[in-house]
């Protein structure tokens, strides 16, 4: 018997029951509420229905004469929710509330939209051919029923014979605290199509830099908010039978310990003309360079974020400058589900939005064939919404109490230094981050990720306490601060009255991501801090080594202690070389690490080298060139007088700022250069090289180049072809090097046996202030070994090599030598006959067990078997 309520169509009073009603046989009586004075949604979202609606289904058991009437949900779903067709779709039926998003349903081949908001009012699904997108209007608007098409908080329909190449968004209506002091925090906004946050694919503008339609913005019925943000649509799930051929792609599940990470920007790797690529700035373009990458010898890319973002977020004209401002990095995202459409060369040439996808995949793809893992930069601590100030994108308008932390007037956290900050531990927002996370497992076979601002993960959310109302009247009951669940301090605090953003010392979010069985084996590295000085490095919650984390730490240490600078630099390089085990092993935090001290006490110690991911530069700050080269950062080009930008860079120019024609300046430059990056790839722990600086890429003493769509940010394939200096032979034999000597690649920490620290003799290591000497032997557990040293000092030293009985030193890198003798290997430059020859003119010294160390330089020696009849030549 079908069921129908007063007012209703037989859809909707079967969706009412399908609500309440078990799976198991049970009779249904509908039961209807007296008349109630129509209200706004409350907090929670839930709406003070109409006289004679459906307002709750209660459940009689059956008797044992009745004949079951077994309820369908699979039906229910499936049932008419009263839209009328149109040329585009059939008729509407209810839709399932999962999965969130856009899906093919299996049992009818409609599309289902589902979609979360706990605060709105009204819910409309809006299409858009392209033609009609660009033009700032919808083709079609389908309104939902917020009693057919609504279960709990979640919106759903689902449309049968769809357009494939129709693209979707949600107009959301409710309550914007501008126009209702009473609500703090809602901020609706019915002129607006915002995005799914499920959305797999955006489109809006087709190329890089494409400026969006010219539209009299602003007007009613025009969508979008101005040319460098016009409307953006979700691209619809690709239909059966166009899943992507992965021809048999596995993870590659390689070792923490044995990567060697490279950090890249997608657009930046292969925009500059001398790359030679087809596509120069895409995804397809990267693929035609991978080779290099192989080469090279690094076996992971960290990509810069990837995610859809808006890369005129900040476009506009630099004071003094033809240049224009970009969002070049990335860190602003727009959406979490959809690769960057316009790195995609498919979608540039007018392929439909979907194309990105593949062409994602088959980068991931590549390079799983040649062996390197693909790990992605998120950010889930901000979105591109900024402030109160910003566009209502997507998560704004859906539900801007859920998604972002809030203080109880409304006004935003902001502990990203962006304007905003995502409500991470709101239980919603953090099943979307999951949600997020194995997306990209499942679908585009990532091997991990880099949490930018990850700490952010761990402070408490912010929550409004669900609105009450009066039983009789139906009428809100007033509280303090718009509902919100306020301390006596005023402090809104989350469901169990934390403050909103306290650091949490088991974050519910970090738990479940180091937890979950689909990213069990997903590598999860941490940027262990945020903007409002919140630093976990060594304590972030790692659920039992889940996670590995940047080592700024390391970065300081290593620039202090190249340069020559006075203070505690070489016992804490020595600690660094070992994979910084008074950061990671240590389990007693120091008397000024606060978070160590309090919630992070039981994260501190008890972990392996390989928590620390070691770097000496990356994407922000000065390259490795211009780490040598300038003792002041020099941002000029940025429009911003000089103001952005860390001051504080431990750099040292070597005696002139920036370009010179001195030979003394440049050579030592090249020196310092080799220095740092020995210092990094013959550490333990896992080195990330920044892309550009495998070659001395420069950026003029520019240490935040976000804004710079130039040669600022590509890599030049020109000067990394001409390698005058041989500095990128050098740094690709050291990474082979490193990968070739397992006992570099450690999962726990070197002890006595292991290594052995030295002076100018052996076994008389100085770890005074003064010190400009960290020397030491790395055994190899096979009765060879290394013997590595760093002079930091302006004076040659001459030190005394430990005796290994039967074995002699050989040399191997000599960073004070001219190249290609820098590094003594067999390749296209020097022969097997060239490498002995050099070996033989410092057997004078290695058969007399001492060598002679440079200023400023790096040695590494290995431990051979000694040769009789060369020692009795030499004698």
């Amino acid at each position: 018997m079908l069921l129908q309520a007063p007012g209703l169509a037989p859809g909707s009073a079967r969706r009412q029951a399908a609500c309440s009603v078990a799976r198991e046989a049970t009779n249904v009586r509908i039961v209807t509420a007296p008349a109630l004075t129509p209200g706004r949604a409350g907090v929670s979202g839930r709406r003070i229905l109409p006289p004679s609606r459906v307002v709750s289904v209660e459940l009689e058991a059956p008797t044992l004469s009745s004949s079951p009437a077994t309820v369908s949900t699979k039906k229910l779903f499936c049932e008419p929710s009263g839209q009328p067709a149109s040329t585009a779709y059939g008729p509407a039926l209810t839709g399932r509330p999962a999965p969130l998003g856009a899906s093919i349903d299996a049992d009818t081949g409609a599309i289902n939209f589902s979609v979360f908001s706990s605060s709105a009012e009204s819910v409309s699904l809006v299409l858009f051919t392209e033609a009609d997108l660009n033009a700032g209007r919808a083709t079609f608007e389908i309104p939902l029923d917020p009693y057919v098409n609504r279960t709990g908080d979640v919106w759903h329909i689902m449309l049968p014979d769809l357009r494939d190449d129709l693209l979707y968004g949600y107009r959301v209506e409710g309550v914007h605290q501008e126009e209702d002091k009473d609500y703090p925090g809602m901020r609706h906004d019915k002129r607006r199509v915002v995005l799914d946050p499920y959305a797999v694919a955006v489109l809006n503008r087709r190329r890089w830099g494409q400026m969006g339609p010219n539209l009299p913005y602003g007007e009613e019925g025009v969508l979008g908010v101005m040319p460098t943000w016009p409307q953006a649509a979700a691209a619809l799930p690709a239909a059966r039978g166009s899943a992507f051929d992965w021809e048999g792609d596995t993870p590659l599940n390689l070792p923490m310990e044995s990567l060697v990470i490279y950090e890249a920007h997608v657009r930046g790797f292969t925009a500059h003309a001398s790359s030679g690529v087809a596509a120069p700035g895409t995804y397809a373009g990267m693929v035609e360079r991978l080779d290099y990458l192989k080469s090279l010898g690094v076996n992971a890319i960290e990509l810069l974020p990837v995610f859809e973002f808006n890369e005129l977020e900040y476009y506009s004209q630099i004071p003094g400058s033809d240049q224009y401002r970009f969002n070049f990095w990335g860190y602003s995202t727009v959406n979490y589900f959809s690769p960057m459409g316009r790195f995609s060369a498919a979608v540039g040439q007018g392929a439909p939005a979907r194309a990105s996808c593949d062409e994602f995949k088959q980068l991931v793809k590549e390079c799983h064939r040649r062996g390197i893992e693909v790990i992605l930069d998120v950010v889930f601590n901000h979105t591109a919404e900024g402030n109160e100030r910003g566009p209502t994108i997507s998560f704004r308008g859906l539900d801007n109490r859920v998604y972002y932390m809030l203080a109880p007037g409304g006004e935003y956290y902001n502990y990203s230094g962006c304007g905003n900050t995502l409500n991470c531990n709101q239980p919603v927002v953090r099943q979307f981050i999951l949600d997020c996370l194995k997306h990209w497992v499942t679908e585009y076979h990532v091997d991990g990720f880099r949490f930018d601002l990850a700490s952010i993960l761990t402070r408490a959310h912010s929550a409004w306490h669900p609105q009450q109302y009066d039983q009789e009247t139906g009428q809100r009951v007033a509280m303090s601060s718009g509902g919100a669940i306020v301390t006596a301090e005023g402090i809104m605090t989350d469901g169990a009255g934390v403050p909103t953003g306290y650091p949490l010392a088991d974050p519910p979010l970090v738990e479940s991501i180091s937890e979950d069985p689909v990213l069990r084996n997903t590598k999860m590295i941490a940027e262990a801090w945020d903007c409002d000085g919140l630093n976990q490095v060594g304590a972030f919650p790692h659920y039992g080594g889940r996670w590995s984390e940047w080592n700024g730490k390391f970065r300081d240490v290593v620039r202090n202690f190249i340069k020559g600078t006075d203070g505690p630099w070489a016992g804490d390089f020595a600690s660094a070389i070992c994979g910084s085990p008074n950061i990671y092993a240590n389990n007693t935090p120091h008397e000024t690490d606060w978070w160590a001290n309090n919630g992070g006490r039981q994260w501190k110690g008890g972990r392996g080298p390989h928590a620390s991911i070691n770097f000496v530069a990356a994407h922000d700050g000065f390259t490795l060139a211009d780490m040598v080269a300038y003792n002041n950062k020099h941002n000029e080009a940025n429009g911003e007088n000089n103001r952005d930008g860390e001051q504080h860079n431990n750099s040292w120019n070597c005696g002139e700022e920036g370009p010179t024609t001195k030979w003394e300046v440049n050579r030592l430059r090249q020196r310092q250069m080799r220095n740092l990056t020995g210092a990094l790839l013959l550490s333990c722990g896992v080195p990330m090289i920044n892309m550009g600086d495998e070659y001395g890429h420069s950026k003029n003493g520019n240490n935040n180049t976000y804004c710079h769509d130039s040669e600022l940010n590509y890599l030049r394939w020109d000067q990394l072809a001409e390698d005058p200096h041989g500095f990128n032979r050098f740094v690709r034999l050291l990474i082979h090097f490193r990968r070739a000597t397992p006992a570099l690649q450690r999962t726990t920490f070197v002890n006595d046996k292991d290594i052995q620290w030295h002076g100018e003799l052996p076994n008389t290591p100085d770890w005074t202030d003064t010190s400009r000497l960290v020397a030491f032997t790395l055994h190899d557990g096979k009765g060879g070994g290394l013997y590595v040293a760093f002079n930091t000092s302006h004076l040659p030293k001459l030190l005394q090599l430990p005796k290994w009985g039967g074995r002699v030193w050989q040399p191997l890198v000599d960073t004070s030598k001219v190249a290609p003798y820098d590094f003594l290997a067999v390749d296209g430059v020097l022969s097997a006959e060239d490498v002995a020859a050099a070996r033989r003119q410092m057997a004078m010294w290695t058969a007399d067990h001492t060598y002679p160390v440079l200023p400023w330089s790096c040695i590494v020696l290995q431990s051979a078997p000694e040769d009789p009849a060369a020692t009795s030549m030499i004698k």
